[in-house]
């Protein structure tokens, strides 16, 4: 891993008598961009506070560049912060708005036109310098507030959910011109969302946190393809989840028993377990022939046809319901009432343990 840049030591908070974080541990590497993701009241903005000084915890410690800043004040700590407000000031127009950090810290007039005229070229708005905020766009606002935390060059930008007053297709934009902002400066983002997909699209790393606890971190592909409980798999993409009970073990996969059939995934348990089964539906596949190691037979209940994507819901005897995904043609459909045999990669399914957090 990169040189650390960011280090949290068991961070615990609490408002009243709810506790907001339990005991948050992280690492975040210079020049990373990661992602906490989360439903709301999970813990990720108050995470994100705590690391800009705007919250203090009642636990625990705050390391930047190696050096303890738990107790400093935000404006001693390099670290800007991005809000979905904007909050940009409504009497200066823009060129006024990113360079007032510099004139804070009173730097020459030269350089501050020279740092200005370089966030603007970055965030494309070249010509704009005289815009007051109520005669730009949602995005543009958002572009002028990015350039006014970056404008500082601090060593971590925190972004809170900063897309999330756009429309989508102006997010999905502005999703793209982040990452491509981030990689370019080298700055180490830290963002925060509750949008799985803006996650999965930007991300390094992502930090999947629930009831005050990060749940699973990993990079986008390996939290997609390899969950390590029930909540983290429903919670990133759609998802098959379902009780199974592990039979035995064969050639380092698990033979589960799910409803009145036996399937194969990987995983670690032993025979007798309970776990809840998570496989993705465009890996789940199904036909009119027998598949080796799989004895599971269902009855294809409906299909729906979305942007080029075809949607097959499959009834498991037992009453186990599958939706599986593909690229099929309208000629390649079975009957609706067919009876067919479901399979999938078993080394792409995954048997986890069904926890407190399975149906938070």
């Amino acid at each position: 891993m990169a040189e650390t840049i960011l280090k949290l030591e068991n961070i615990i908070k609490h408002f009243g008598e709810n506790t907001a974080l339990k005991s948050i541990s992280l690492e975040v590497a210079r020049g990373e961009f990661l992602t906490l993701l989360g439903p709301s009241g999970c813990g990720k903005t108050t995470t994100l506070r705590i690391i800009a000084g705007l919250e203090s915890p009642d636990g625990g410690r705050v390391l930047l560049e190696g050096q303890d800043v738990t107790n400093l004040e935000p404006n001693r700590r390099s670290v800007n912060t991005v809000f979905q407000s904007y909050a940009l000031f409504p009497h200066m127009n823009v060129e006024q708005n990113i360079g007032y950090g510099l004139r804070l810290k009173k730097l020459p007039k030269q350089e501050i036109a020279q740092r200005v005229q370089e966030m603007l070229e970055l965030v494309q708005l070249q010509g704009f310098e005289r815009r007051m905020p109520d005669q730009l766009s949602g995005g543009q606002r958002q572009r002028v507030a990015i350039a006014r935390a970056l404008v500082n060059s601090p060593d971590v930008l925190l972004l809170d959910e900063p897309l999330g007053a756009l429309d989508l297709q102006l997010r999905r934009q502005m999703q793209q011109e982040l990452k491509g902002m981030q990689k370019k400066l080298g700055i180490t983002f830290i963002y925060i969302t509750h949008d799985q997909e803006e996650a999965m699209n930007m991300s390094d790393r992502i930090g999947i946190m629930n009831a005050g606890e990060i749940v699973q971190l990993g990079t986008p592909d390996s939290i997609y393809e390899r969950p390590n409980s029930r909540f983290a798999a429903g919670f990133i993409g759609q998802c098959n989840i379902a009780d199974a009970t592990v039979l035995a073990e064969e050639n380092g996969l698990l033979r589960l028993r799910l409803g009145e059939g036996e399937v194969l995934a990987s995983g670690s348990a032993r025979p007798g377990n309970t776990g809840a089964l998570c496989v993705r539906p465009e890996r789940v596949r199904y036909s009119l022939s027998e598949t080796g190691g799989f004895a599971l037979d269902g009855t294809i209940r409906e299909y729906s046809y979305t942007g080029g994507t075809l949607r097959t819901t499959i009834v498991a005897d037992g009453g186990v319901q599958f939706l599986v995904t593909d690229l099929g043609e309208d000629d390649e459909r079975l009957a609706v009432g067919t009876r067919v045999h479901i399979y999938w990669d078993p080394k792409k399914a995954v048997l986890v343990e069904s926890g407190a957090n399975a149906d938070e």
